[in-house]
């Protein structure tokens, strides 16, 4: 399969069942409401290779963050009157968001962003942010798996550490702790970890938060989801920022010593190219064909970009 058709072979949602928005009408929701953020704030968010914006930010995520919010006053409203229909105390825990997409899509980026947004709602003031990277077996058991070569594939996580992680959050506990990756080394750190102390919202960025369970009564990590996002783009369009990506990074973070990549930082541009469309069609493309794509219809939202990597279309199921 090309890059330039990977929907060929997925089935898509029946259309019925989203509303298409066009960016300029999902921009007019945002007409009353204030930029919250600088454009300092943005640059500081915004990863390598996105096109984040002010105006991005105003059109798009802006609205976006107060559906999310009024979701979960929502959610957590149902709560409290389930408790007291049942007689007993509000144990309404945090709401979950799942963010999902493609490498290089831009979902890291728009996870970030969406923690600042949703914290500057009078209805969700505390908000975590949690990645799955934190939960792929170290190297050095995905090398013993013989997975290194998978890594980002269902396969090379730990699944059932990140649904217990989602369990005890939803579960109420007081504090729930996730192992920390640093994408220097490319590995787990030991004994580093990110502890979430029951906030009002969890958002949980990853490329395979939306797998359905391996088995039919097996648990999925989207069960926890209380909203879901798909980050969607044509194949042929994040081959290309992964590519701008990569040359980027050789400049910045592949010039570190310490870095797992520092072996990439020498090479020309013509070698970085190279090495970038080689980890992009061997690794990166299947897994998004085989793993990723084929998820994007369990979401409850979809973010379309189109090749400026600024979104075109927000497809919104409905209720």
């Amino acid at each position: 399969m090309s890059a330039e058709s990977p929907d060929a072979t997925v089935a898509s949602a029946p259309p019925q069942l989203y509303r298409e928005i066009p960016r300029a009408e999902w921009a007019r929701l945002a007409a009353d409401m204030a930029q919250p953020l600088t454009e300092t704030e943005i640059v500081q968010l915004r990863g390598l290779g996105d096109r984040l914006d002010l105006d991005e930010v105003r059109d798009v995520y802006l609205p976006l963050s107060r559906l999310l919010s009024l979701y979960a006053s929502a959610t957590k409203r149902l709560g409290a009157e389930t408790a007291g229909f049942l007689g007993e105390s509000d144990t309404t825990t945090p709401f979950v968001v799942g963010v999902a997409g493609s490498v290089a899509v831009g979902k890291s980026t728009i996870a970030r962003l969406l923690r600042e947004l949703m914290s500057r709602w009078a209805d969700t003031p505390r908000v975590e942010l949690v990645t799955t990277d934190g939960f792929l077996y170290p190297n050095a058991e995905l090398e013993r798996r013989g997975l290194m070569d998978r890594k980002g594939f269902p396969e090379s996580y730990d699944t059932r550490a990140l649904i217990d992680f989602l369990a005890e959050i939803k579960g109420g506990a007081p504090e729930a702790h996730a192992p920390y990756y640093s994408h220097i080394r490319y590995d787990i750190v030991p004994d580093a970890r990110v502890t979430v102390r029951r906030p009002d919202v969890v958002i949980v960025e990853g490329l395979n938060v939306l797998q359905p369970p391996p088995a039919p009564h097996d648990v999925a990590v989207s069960d926890f989801f209380d909203f879901s996002i798909y980050v969607d783009a044509d194949a042929v369009d994040i081959t290309s920022w992964y590519v701008d990506r990569f040359l980027a990074l050789r400049q910045g973070a592949f010039s570190d010593p310490s870095s797992f990549f520092n072996v990439f930082a020498d090479l020309t541009d013509e070698e970085a190219v190279e090495k970038a469309l080689g980890f992009w069609n061997s690794i990166n493309l299947p897994n998004l064909e085989e793993n990723v794509l084929p998820t994007r219809h369990r979401a409850n939202l979809v973010l379309r970009k189109g090749p400026g990597h600024t979104v075109q279309q927000v497809q919104l199921r409905k209720l």
